[in-house]
């Protein structure tokens, strides 16, 4: 018999092996362990062969009873499927006895998703100066935000060697690296926050490479970069109704591209989806006001005329 504790700490040091980041690896095991507590509070089960499929239903519907959303809980199933593959390649249990294979994704209603204005976008572009190192700061990182569409973490874990000339090196999810073109007015901002930067760490023992530093010197994380865009948002004052995130401006950006006529597999390398399926989230959000111009812009007739 397995215990489910012990099968949890493999299953933490496997995601180790695996370098996942330490992020994923803390909500992977904290939703797995919630899961155990549940079938052992409501089932008394504590040993992974004891594990049917109709308890990991009812955990679903336990989760559906608490208020949580269908992406919510098909986050949580993702999780629980990625501990059985564990299970499986350990040969603990087979593929035919997985009990999670019974078990159907929750049918999810499809929203639009909403995001800044340009309008919007670009007050809040213009929401920082170069006054100061914090400033200048939040300036490029609003900047490369929409200027690239790259994720919150894909942003922390920039180091100075990442910035090159013309591209931007970018190491993104699964350990999968990408590149982003820097633009000329990026660029502006880049060089005139490195000059800021560089007088700022000047007789500071810095130890970190990272590109993005806080007051102390120390790498930013993810809450911080919140905190700024959020901060932005309400300074710009942005709509209410839109939440300001570094995944809002990730969802601008693939919507600014796809409105422009960028192609939508470009769009998708850029973003470092896995597959174009991803992306196409990105354009069947976009209004039908927004589809009516782009067809307007691309009208046979007017293109064939003469």
């Amino acid at each position: 018999m397995l215990p489910l504790n012990d099968l949890i700490k493999e299953f933490k040091f496997d995601m180790e092996c695996r370098k996942l980041s330490p992020r994923t690896i803390r909500t992977n095991i904290n939703i797995v362990k919630g899961f155990c507590k549940y079938v052992k509070n409501e089932f008394n089960i504590t040993e992974l062969e004891q594990i049917r499929s109709p308890s990991i239903k009812k955990y679903i519907n336990y989760l559906d009873k608490q208020g949580r959303t269908e992406v919510y809980m098909n986050s949580i199933l993702k999780c629980i499927r990625g501990f059985y593959r564990y299970c499986i390649q350990e040969e603990y249990i087979s593929s035919e006895n997985n009990p999670v294979r019974k078990v159907k994704w929750v049918k999810e209603a499809k929203k639009l998703i909403e995001t800044f204005t340009d309008s919007e976008a670009k007050k809040m572009l213009k929401q920082w100066d170069y006054k100061s190192f914090y400033n200048a700061r939040n300036k490029a990182i609003v900047a490369i935000l929409f200027e690239t569409g790259i994720r919150n973490l894909e942003l922390c874990s920039l180091n100075m060697s990442d910035i090159r000339e013309q591209i931007i090196l970018i190491h993104g999810k699964g350990n999968k690296e990408r590149y982003v073109p820097i633009s000329p007015a990026l660029k502006r901002i880049f060089i005139k926050y490195a000059r800021v930067r560089e007088g700022y760490i000047k007789n500071k023992f810095i130890t970190t490479d990272a590109y993005f530093i806080s007051f102390r010197g120390n790498r930013l994380t993810i809450e911080t970069i919140e905190r700024v865009v959020r901060q932005t948002g309400k300074t710009a004052k942005v709509r209410d109704t839109i939440r300001c995130s570094p995944h809002t401006i990730r969802h601008y950006y693939a919507q600014f591209m796809l409105r422009h006529d960028e192609d939508i597999y470009a769009v998708s390398r850029l973003l470092g989806h896995e597959n174009v399926n991803i992306t196409k989230i990105y354009l069947q959000s976009l209004k039908d006001k927004e589809i009516v111009k782009m067809s307007m812009d691309t009208s046979p007739l007017m293109k064939l005329r003469g």
